[in-house]
């Protein structure tokens, strides 16, 4: 952690899928502490996605906090986390079930039936860990007709002990201040539990629940309200205002360089997440449109199991491989892979597809395979990009994915666009404290926060490799179609 004394700045804290992600900033939006905690992903098995909430909503939120405001007077702080999550939690606000992630399929109201005592975590290390009873084939849960986050709360509410369900975000808060709040931009991603008028009480008696098991809601940056007995629980000085919080991906939005029509975020995280900018509102089959964090822009992707919870897979299945090699390894002829570990979400929404390594050959090692993993992750950002049909000029690329130059430099070869890299790994996190000055009346609103937005270096795309990943790009598409 790299820190020094500087008075009244903002926090913010990330709660990604492999890591907790910590950044103390002044107002100009320098960081001038920062701190990154790993933990778990666990995943029993192909179709389970889920966190343990003790560790990685409280424990590291907690750590990293106090990491980053030591020596500091800070304003405010703020909490981003991925969506959607959910949990259980007791009536202390403790949590007693998994904490279930985006892509489980207790989100599909499918068949549950119970896991090994033995499961693994996402690097095949044991952790021993067994969700709370969790449900036999025998007890499907019903259908709702809902979204995944009903899915989720329908199951979660089924567990012993469980008085509430609470998002990252809320269990995050209620370990920072006593007070499980989220806000509402946070809450709409837990649609149609959450609607425009609030939690829907029609929707919620149909999974048997009340409002009252709900986090409270916080609209737009008001910080949350401490009332006397949570301020006596708080972490937190009662002089630090306390954001209700905010989604991960929108925060990253808020500090990245990509602010024209014909600019395309890349996410480069546990998840890649991909965004086309266009001054038009188009939707597109199989892929999202949303209202861009720049005025009149919008932006047209998606989300893909093709970042690092790919690659990091891969490279922990052949070793470590040095950049020099993956380099030299990419001007030379590579296998393909098809990236789908645990199915894939745009533009397909199937989680029953796999991934696949095709055209293996004897003349390929862990360089090649290494190096084809980072092409897949480039020919889905190419493929979300032509059927998005949005122009692209440049690639930003954000995330902690950009400290990998062979990643970058295989954006660039496979869509043949320059990329921009943040200067910041930990974007999220970044954006989070800006929200955190805007909760604590330092700024009047989010429209300034573009000027936090630094990159670091620019990467071009090779000739001498285009060509040939353009042959095997044409691969990639005809096997996943």
């Amino acid at each position: 952690m790299e820190g020094r004394f500087v008075a009244h700045v903002t926090v913010g804290i990330d709660i990604g899928t492999t890591s907790v992600k910590a950044v103390a900033a002044d107002a100009d939006g320098k960081i001038v502490a920062s701190e990154r905690i790993g933990h778990r992903l666990i995943a029993p098995r192909s179709d389970r996605f889920e966190h343990d909430p003790r560790s990685a909503w409280i424990d590291g939120v907690l750590s990293g906090w106090s990491a980053v405001s030591a020596g500091h007077e800070v304003a405010g702080v703020c909490v981003s986390a991925m969506v959607p999550s959910l949990c259980g939690v007791d009536k202390d606000g403790e949590p007693v079930t998994a904490g279930l992630l985006y892509g489980d399929a207790r989100g599909r109201h499918e068949s549950v039936d119970p896991l090994p005592v033995d499961a693994l975590s996402i690097d095949s290390q044991p952790i021993n860990a067994q969700p709370i009873d969790p449900v036999g084939e025998s007890e499907q849960v019903p259908a709702t007709g809902f979204g995944e986050v009903a899915g989720f709360a329908k199951w979660l509410g089924a567990q012993p002990e469980v008085a509430a369900l609470w998002p990252a975000q809320a269990v995050a808060n209620h370990a920072l201040c006593g007070v499980g709040a989220i806000d509402t931009s946070s809450a709409m991603t837990m649609t149609p539990l959450f609607g425009l008028e609030g939690w829907d009480n029609e929707v919620l008696e149909t999974l048997g629940l009340n409002t009252d098991q709900l986090p409270v809601t916080c609209p737009g940056h008001t910080p949350i309200a401490r009332d006397t007995r949570a301020a006596a629980s708080s972490t937190i000085s009662a002089d630090t205002v306390i954001s209700g919080g905010t989604i991960d991906a929108l925060a990253e939005q808020t500090v990245a360089d990509a602010h024209r029509s014909g600019d395309v975020l890349v996410v480069c995280g546990t998840t890649l997440i991909i965004w086309g900018l266009t001054d038009e509102w188009r939707e597109v089959e199989g892929l999202w449109t949303i209202p861009y964090a720049v005025e009149s822009k919008s932006a047209i992707g998606g989300a893909s199991n093709a970042g690092g919870l790919f690659i990091d897979r891969v490279r922990s299945m052949v070793g470590a491989v040095n950049e020099a090699d993956l380099t030299n390894a990419a001007a030379g002829d590579l296998p393909v892979w098809v990236p789908y570990l645990r199915g894939e979400r745009t533009p397909w929404h199937d989680s029953r597809r796999r991934a696949e390594l095709l055209e293996l050959g004897l003349n390929h090692g862990p360089a090649e395979i290494t190096a084809a993993a980072y092409e897949a992750s480039g020919f889905v950002v190419r493929h979300h990009l032509d059927l998005a049909d949005v122009s692209p000029q440049r690639i930003v690329a954000v995330g902690g994915g950009t400290r990998s130059r062979a990643w970058m430099q295989a954006l660039a070869d496979c869509t043949n666009l320059a990329v921009d890299v943040s200067a910041h790994p930990h974007g999220a996190a970044l954006g989070a404290a800006y929200a955190a000055r805007v909760s604590a009346g330092l700024e009047a609103d989010m429209s300034h926060s573009r000027l936090w937005a630094r990159t670091s270096h620019r990467v071009e795309p090779r000739d001498n490799i285009v060509e040939a990943a353009d042959i095997r790009y044409r691969k990639f598409r005809g096997a996943i179609e």
